[in-house]
């Protein structure tokens, strides 16, 4: 197992791009409240409805009606919009209706009610800092990447009900 591991993942292998197929790198929310309630939610539609009410993709006790979405845009990003009260990374001044707008990379937080969300997706589709990430700390210089695949026009991306 050490030396599938280390063969996989150990020298020979060299970060390049996060830019992977559309939808690519298994994005999903790790959710909890206190010890007891922990489970993984996937991200398998292009709009992801977050709540208590019965229409929601995702429903969570405790929450309002609708609380939150996470839309899948044609940049192949994550994006979460806050309608309710709760934490998240991103510190964006409320919108026209007050809700709040963040992308999503992987390790990003965001709580509602007693819950407790985090966004993951693997590295290499993740679309943040490509390469292996960062090398010297925040300041430090990092290599750009190529630009991003036009995903509505390779065909990637649905339709609008479609």
């Amino acid at each position: 197992m050490a030396e599938q591991d280390s063969a996989e993942h150990g020298r020979g292998y060299t970060p390049t791009t996060t830019h992977a197929e559309w939808g690519a790198g298994d994005p999903r929310l790790l959710v909890s409240r206190d010890d007891a309630d922990r489970f993984v939610h996937h991200l398998t539609t292009d709009v992801v409805t977050i709540g208590s009410g019965d229409d929601c993709t995702l429903a969570l006790a405790g929450a309002a009606a609708l609380h939150a979405t996470i839309t899948h845009d044609d940049r192949d990003e994550y994006v979460l919009t806050m309608h309710g009260a709760g934490r998240m990374n991103a510190s964006s001044p409320p919108g026209e209706h007050g809700e709040r707008v963040e992308t999503l990379r992987t390790g990003a937080r965001f709580t509602i009610g007693d819950w407790t969300l985090v966004f993951s997706r693997e590295e290499f589709a993740d679309h943040g800092r490509p390469y292996g990430g960062r090398e010297g700390g925040e300041g430090g210089r990092q290599n750009r990447q190529p630009e991003r695949p036009d995903y509505p026009a390779t065909g990637a991306v649905p339709t609008q009900g479609g």
